[in-house]
This record gives C-alpha cells, sequence and structure tokens, in this order.
C-alpha cells in the first residue's frame, strides 16, 4: 500500500526541530495552502485542456493543436490572456458585493477540494464529519452565485442567479442523500475511515443494489450541481447571454470558469472516495494473486483513474444531450430523483440489518 505518512510526518519532525509549535503550525498552513493553490490551478487547466480533446473526439474534431505540442500550451496562453484583460466596471453595480461574489465562488470551492483523500496520507483535513462538512462548504458557491446575479444590476445576471439558485439548492437534496446512503452502510461520515472500510470490496459492490441506486443519482444531481449541460440553464446562451457572470471580466470571470471546470473534479473525486473506493484498487475477495497485483498500482493513480472515469461519463453526457427546459430540470428532482433517493435510503438501511 502506497502511503505518504512518512513523508509528512518526515516533514513535521524537520519543522519541529528547528522552530517552536507555533511557526511550525504557521510554516505547514501555508505549505498547505501553497500546494493546494497550485494543485486546483493545475488541475483546472489540464481538465479544460481534456474537455477540449474529448469535445472535438466527439463531434469529430481536432481540438487544440497549434500552441505547444498537441496543443498543450493553449490552455497556459489562454489563463495569460485573462490574466492580462481588463475589469470592466459596471454601472450602478454594487462593487463590493459585485468583487465578493467571485470570492466566495472559489473559497467554497478551495475548501472543499482541500478535504478530498487524494492518497493516504495525502490529506489536508480529515473531520470526523467530512461527508457533512463537504456538503457544508460546496453550498457556498450558492451563495456566490446570488451575489453575482443580485449585485450585478442586470436583468440577465438576476434571471441567471434565481436559476442556478433554485437548482443548486434543489439537486444538493438528492446528492447529499445518496451520500447518507454510503454513511448508512460505513457507519462513519469520516472519509479516510470510508475509504479504509473499501481495502476488501468497494461500497458500489458490497451496497448492492442500494449503491448503485445512490451512485447513478449521485452522479446525476452531481452533474446538474455543476451547471453544465445539459443542466446549464443558469447560462442559457440563447435566453441569457451568460447567465450570472454576464458583466464579469478579466480575472474574476476566471475565478467562475476555474470554479465550474474544479466543480467537476471534486463531484467526481467525492462519488470515487464514497462509492468506487478512493485510492483503494479493487480487490477481490479469494482472489490472492490478483489482489497482490492490483496492489502493485499506485494509490494516486487509483484514485485518479476512478476520478477520470466519472469526468469522462460526465464529459460524455454534456457533449449528447441537448438542454433542458427549466421545469424539466425542477421535474427530474423533486418528482423523479428526491422520492427514489428516500426509497432508497430505506432500501439500504434494510440491507446493513439484514
Amino acid at each position: 500500500m502506497y502511503s505518504f505518512t512518512d513523508i509528512t510526518h518526515w516533514i513535521d519532525r524537520l519543522l519541529r526541530n528547528s522552530m517552536t509549535d507555533g511557526w511550525t503550525l504557521f510554516v505547514e498552513f501555508i505549505l498547505i495552502g501553497a500546494v493546494i493553490m497550485v494543485a486546483y490551478a493545475l488541475l483546472a487547466l489540464f481538465l479544460i485542456y481534456v474537455e477540449r480533446r474529448v469535445c472535438a473526439w466527439f463531434q469529430c474534431r481536432i481540438g487544440p493543436n497549434r500552441v505547444g505540442p498537441w496543443g498543450l500550451f493553449q490552455t497556459g496562453a489562454d489563463m495569460i490572456k485573462i490574466l492580462l484583460k481588463e475589469l470592466i466596471r459596471i454601472n450602478r453595480a454594487d462593487r463590493f458585493l459585485f468583487r465578493l461574489a467571485s470570492f466566495m465562488v472559489i473559497i467554497g470551492s478551495i475548501c472543499t477540494f482541500g478535504a478530498l483523500p487524494f492518497v493516504k496520507g495525502l490529506q489536508a483535513i480529515d473531520f470526523n464529519i467530512g461527508v457533512f462538512y463537504l456538503l457544508a462548504v460546496s453550498s457556498l458557491g450558492v451563495v456566490g452565485i446570488l451575489l453575482a446575479g443580485w449585485s450585478s444590476n442586470s436583468k440577465y445576471t438576476m434571471i441567471g442567479a434565481m436559476r442556478s439558485g433554485a437548482q443548486l439548492i434543489s439537486y444538493e437534496l438528492s446528492c447529499g442523500l445518496s451520500l447518507l446512503a454510503i454513511v448508512i452502510l460505513s457507519g462513519t461520515m469520516q472519509l479516510s475511515e470510508i475509504v479504509a472500510q473499501q481495502s476488501e470490496m468497494w461500497f458500489i459492490f458490497k451496497g448492492h443494489v442500494p449503491a448503485v441506486i445512490a451512485f447513478v443519482i449521485y452522479l446525476i444531481a452531481g452533474h446538474a450541481e455543476t451547471n453544465r449541460g445539459p443542466f446549464d440553464l443558469p447560462e442559457a446562451e440563447s435566453e441569457l447571454t451568460a447567465g450570472y457572470h454576464t458583466e464579469y471580466s478579466g480575472i474574476q470571470f476566471g475565478f467562475f470558469y476555474l470554479a465550474e471546470y474544479m466543480n467537476m473534479f471534486i463531484i467526481a473525486a467525492i462519488a470515487s472516495t464514497m462509492f468506487l473506493g478512493g485510492w483503494m484498487p479493487l480487490h477481490i475477495p479469494g482472489w490472492e494473486g490478483f489482489n497482490r497485483v492490483m496492489d502493485y498500482i499506485p494509490s494516486f493513480a487509483w484514485f485518479l483513474g476512478k476520478t477520470g472515469f466519472c469526468i469522462f461519463l460526465a464529459l460524455w453526457v454534456r457533449w449528447s444531450f441537448p438542454r433542458l427546459r427549466i421545469d424539466q430540470l425542477l421535474n427530474l428532482e423533486w418528482k423523479v430523483l428526491m422520492p427514489i433517493s428516500l426509497v432508497n435510503i430505506l432500501l439500504m438501511a434494510i440491507t446493513v440489518i439484514l
């Protein structure tokens, strides 16, 4: 089992031997924050490139192919361009809330990203209420979106923000109920413990039919929470220009753009952690030789592979289905996914008891 625990403990001992406990904590906080920020930005740039490639593949196009080999530097060039863009001042906008909104969206996304268990020993924070923390912090993005729509003083942004708020709050319920089914199965909300319990068999297999139902519902609801097609009603170009971030430019628009792609990664990472064993390899009871071979694959490869699989499913859906109407969007949640989620929790409880 590949673990980063020894490395992190060695760094902690090295710092404590050279400075006081207070300065050690301060330096560790700075280091962890810097690593999270760098990983956040690099992953977002990589996901933008991947989506362009996957989109081109689905639509029989070439995709990025000019800037750098295979177009690898295209997203980097786009990042530099958006950093140099002018920040346009909006008349009659609430300037404080207008600026705060983009930070609220990115802060909620980063706080969620920091709690993900990437590999054993490589997790910024491991709460004993980790699932509850993920649901609570990820909901901060709704506040930023509503602030962006209201403070811009525009009809397009306000309508887009209201749509997004209704959509996110609605589908957050199905996401939470799907994760609650796994909490019932595992008996804990601590993410590291949930991953550890899947060392012999992943929960999507161990939880039988209720776990599969919860997994499918979570993928649908999670995809809707990212405001991506076919659930991208808040950004319907033909109706609302660009939705709640119509009036944003430069780095402020970049924050919304980064958060959208990282939320896609976060949704996929939570799915792989809760249902697919996180960084745990695939083990089949009784197949000792097979299990030993699987153990040779690094933990981070398992985690990134499962997360990449869920991201590919999200991209597949986005580039395959047309946009829904707003009534179809909300009917799917309140009349289909929500009742199934409630019944599924009952089924999971019966499965655990039996």
